[in-house]
């Protein structure tokens, strides 16, 4: 079977014992630091990966997708949801009236934003009948001023299902300063917990009730609010729905909102992913010292291989598939660990907080209380292909350096 000599021989280097240990006790530790580098790397940036699902749903499955909005009440919002269901992105359309105030209770006050909505079509565009814990949102009947809390806002104001507090919402008047408090009493009718800073910020009330709060005629509402199938369209999509409808028509969507927030996690993602890497280098560039000195350990190998006719490039050849192969190993070994360790990291914790009886993430500290993990394909093959890479340029130099050996002055002593 034909074999090129670089191949070949460095193959053969690779499995042959040298005749100093602590040659071989080096390039073992650099292979294991490799694939502990690749492991760390896919466990990571699967646990981020995971972290980003959640909140997305979380918080995306709250807050619109997109919305569009009159620059005056809407007396008809189902004409301008129903065109916007001929666009083959949109998956649902509810009418919607947002504003933002003050809630008080007992001296203690707490700014919120305020979403009127319709019970009967909310679960169509938004996640929270999921996430009730406590009443319902059938609760909130036009007429009753009726609220549903976040849990984080409930705690904070010691709030419960039947109690009532105050809504402060700013009005334009002719008084001096220009603007006149408004106060409306609210009963709260039901909590929800999505795991998220919403919980805090964030009350739903029925859309009537909103409405009359915002002294507008029955009926009218501020704008259609719409749920996408890719969320990353949104822009495109309602800008879109909005040029179609003429002017008087404007639209929004979450990355207004909600897009520092992704963006922020989008560069921690990319950041740590660059810490990490810095791992799987300083391991992939310990092949330079093992290689360095195998040429040293090789030298009478080396200069008997040139007098027999092996070119420079054939040397350098032996000692880059050397060094690859040490390379290839490790980025390998750690991949497959890492991939397996990426898809039951969620179980090993749950584990671990079973057995020790200590909870890590703790529901009453952090928003999700388990460790979520999405393994993505591309962050597998990039971070394999990194190691691959970063382990070749370390060998590039060693060869380099076995290429110049001289003969005659490498025999010249044995």
């Amino acid at each position: 079977m034909f074999r090129p000599l670089s191949i070949f021989i460095g193959a053969r280097y690779t499995r042959a014992k040298r005749r100093k240990n602590f040659i071989s006790f080096i390039s073992m530790t650099s292979m294991i630091g490799l694939a502990l580098g690749v492991l760390a790397m896919i466990v990571v940036l699967s646990v981020m990966n995971g972290f980003q699902r959640e909140m997305s749903s979380r918080i995306l499955g709250m807050v619109p997708h997109a919305s569009i909005l009159g620059a005056k009440p809407l007396d008809d919002w189902q004409k301008v949801a129903d065109a916007a269901r001929h666009n083959p992105e949109v998956v649902a359309a509810a009418p919607l009236t947002e504003m933002e105030g003050m809630l008080s209770y007992r001296g203690a006050m707490q700014p919120i934003q305020i979403s009127g909505i319709d019970p009967a079509r909310e679960h169509e565009v938004s996640i929270v009948t999921q996430h009730i814990t406590r009443g319902s949102l059938d609760n909130l009947k036009p007429g009753e001023f009726g609220v549903v809390l976040g849990e984080i806002t409930a705690r904070r104001f010691r709030v419960n299902v039947g109690d009532t507090l105050t809504l402060i919402v700013p009005e334009i008047s002719n008084a001096p300063g220009g603007i006149t408090p408004r106060l409306q009493r609210l009963t709260v009718v039901g909590l929800f917990k999505v795991g998220a800073e919403l919980d805090g910020s964030m009350a739903l009330m029925n859309i009537a009730d909103a409405g009359q709060i915002q002294r507008w005629q029955p009926g009218q509402v501020q704008g259609v609010r719409l749920a996408l199938k890719d969320l990353y369209q949104a822009p495109k999509v309602s800008a879109a729905i909005a040029a179609g409808l003429g002017d008087g028509y404007r639209a929004d969507d979450w990355t207004h909102t909600q897009g520092s927030l992704f963006s922020a996690m989008k560069m921690e993602k990319t950041m740590i992913g660059l810490l990490l890497l810095m791992i799987v280098a300083v391991a992939a560039f310990n092949i330079i010292a093992t290689l360095i000195m195998v040429v040293n350990d090789k030298g009478a190998d080396i200069a008997i291989l040139r007098t027999i006719g092996a070119t420079p490039r054939q040397i350098m050849g032996i000692f880059i598939v050397q060094g690859s192969l040490i390379g290839v190993v490790g980025t390998l070994i750690g991949g497959v660990l890492g991939v397996i360790a990426a898809l039951n990291v969620s179980a090993l914790v749950g584990w671990v907080e079973r057995i020790s009886g200590q909870h890590i993430f703790s529901s009453d500290v952090y928003f999700i209380s388990n460790l979520p993990s999405e393994l993505q394909g591309g962050d597998v093959l990039l971070i394999c292909s990194a190691g691959f890479i970063l382990s070749f340029l370390a060998t590039i130099y060693p060869a380099w350096r076995a290429a110049k050996v001289e003969p005659a002055q490498a025999l010249r002593y044995e």
